[in-house]
């Protein structure tokens, strides 16, 4: 028998759904082929157990047991193809009668390899090393088609369960009830209530549809009773078939020759003479809308990095509060994630909701307002496989070349985006919209120090508590509203002042 005809066979054993790949491929390379004949018994009961045994073809009786279907008892029941037996049991004995019905044949799974059955992460073997991404999305297995998912204490959030968690996650439950053979194509997703971080999210999967190239899965996000998101899936085996690729992936900076995020927000750190804390305070707010944790307000202090390496390929107008509705920009995860493609999609619409969520708000922003956007829908299409821990450039729209919003109203904003890999071809796309709420500051704090507008500055006159005063320039970035008094004393801002010493 040919070992991928095994594979084949073992990735639509729901037990085995929920394993890393690299296992199931190691189970098919240590089972062995068991024959009976109809009548004969496989296994009676209070024998010595030898292995899990999966059905290949044909079916079984269990006898001498209870079982309990549709509020009635029965003392039998039968099993046929992919169902599986002698798992699970506290005993090295078989605690029934298994008897052939028909002529059968099974896989036998020897005992002593039994604990592939158990890997550290439904992702890899072992779960030494694993990247931050890789750990959220680690999923503990309920049942088949019941998974429990957690928000890390060390990963950033938003004040909420990050949208982006709630789609990988709900993906990731997903792929696990689906054969290995077959990968995520497209997904719709609509985001329903604001979930809990400090509660796991129960993901259940209903399977919809399995076919020989095609299955489709629904996945309810719950928290509390209510399901807080909802994510429909299809997925297709790999086939070839026609291709074309009219969008072309345009000139940008190599990932090489520019900074991430975190190496910008060291340089900022150590430019200005004055004191660090100054420095985080600023640089910390500087970064809000990336490095968010839950006590953001009160602990500006401490700065919560994304699993992620970003780097921007163009930068923001700073002659302008207001910026257009589109961006470019190379990601990959930070460390090195397991070999198993569908770890990557799942890696990749995890990060799809991060910067993504408020371009369609650049346009909009306005002195002294504070602009809140949260995600109603997200949808994706994945066009070729491809690695999340290698670059990836975040471009879109055939116009632009970048990622692009094309239109915002009635308090909705839709946004469109592209990907390439370093080839040049496209990857993957996705589309989705945002709730956006506007609130005046003076109204949105009970604070009532007075904040301070930094809107794309060159230049901040800065006074501390001594009344020294220090000049400091500050790359562009995007508009925010700073409370600097609370804790700094008196600033004043100045947009064009020119290097000046300290005085």
């Amino acid at each position: 028998m040919e070992i991928e005809s095994v594979i084949e066979f073992l990735s639509y054993v729901p037990l085995l759904q929920r394993l890393p790949t690299s296992s199931v491929h190691k189970i098919a390379q240590l089972i062995q082929f068991k024959h009976y004949n109809s009548g004969e018994y496989v296994g009676r009961e209070g024998e010595i157990k030898y292995g899990i045994y999966f059905i290949w073809q044909g079916e079984v009786e269990v006898r001498g047991v209870s079982v309990n279907v549709e509020n009635e008892d029965h003392s039998e029941i039968q099993l046929k193809r992919y169902d599986y037996f002698g798992h699970g049991a506290v005993s090295s004995s078989h605690e029934a009668d298994v008897i052939a019905l028909t002529k059968l044949t099974c896989l036998m799974l020897p005992s002593e390899y039994s604990t592939l059955l158990q890997p550290k992460s439904i992702w890899a073997a072992e779960d030494e090393g694993l990247s931050m991404v890789e750990r959220v999305l680690q999923l503990e297995p309920i049942d088949v088609n019941i998974f429990r998912g957690f928000t890390l204490p060390e990963a950033p959030t938003f004040a909420q369960v990050f949208g982006g968690q709630l789609i990988a996650q709900s993906l990731a439950a997903a792929t696990k009830t689906v054969d290995c053979g077959k990968f995520v194509h497209s997904l719709h997703s609509y985001f329903l209530l604001v979930g809990n971080l400090n509660i796991p999210v129960i993901y259940e999967v209903h399977r919809l549809r399995d076919g020989n190239s095609f299955a489709t899965r629904r996945v309810d996000a719950i928290q509390n009773g209510n399901v807080i998101f909802t994510l429909l899936a299809s997925f297709q085996k790999d086939e070839n078939g026609c291709e074309h690729q009219e969008v072309t992936m345009p000139s940008v900076p190599s990932p090489e020759t520019l900074l991430t995020m975190e190496e910008l927000r060291e340089r900022r750190l150590h430019l200005p003479p004055f004191p660090r804390s100054f420095s985080c305070y600023l640089v910390n707010l500087q970064f809000l809308t990336i490095s968010s944790n839950r006590d953001h307000r009160e602990n500006l202090d401490s700065y919560v990095p994304w699993p992620v390496d970003i780097k921007f390929c163009v930068k923001a107008d700073s002659s302008q509060t207001k910026a257009p509705p589109s961006m470019r920009y190379w990601f990959k995860v930070k460390g090195k994630l397991s070999d198993d493609l569908a770890l990557h999609r799942c890696v990749v619409a995890y990060t799809s909701d991060l910067i993504f969520s408020a371009i369609s708000l650049n346009p909009h922003y306005e002195n002294g307002v504070k602009t809140l956007a949260l995600s109603l829908d997200h949808s994706m299409w994945f066009h070729r496989s491809f690695r999340a821990d290698e670059w990836i450039l975040y471009v879109a729209s055939i116009q632009n070349s970048c990622i692009e919003s094309p239109c915002a109203a009635s308090g909705r904003g839709y946004a469109s985006a592209h990907m390439f890999n370093k080839k040049g071809e496209v990857a993957y796309h996705f589309i989705g919209s945002r709730g956006s709420n506007q609130e005046n500051s003076s109204t949105a704090s009970n604070c009532p120090i007075k904040s301070v507008n930094i809107l794309n500055w060159e230049s901040i006159l800065f006074m501390d508590r001594s009344k020294k005063m220090y000049l400091l320039d500050v790359p562009e970035t995007k508009p925010l509203i700073l409370p600097l008094t609370k804790v700094f004393g008196d600033v004043v801002v100045g947009k064009g002042l020119g290097r000046a010493p300290v005085v």
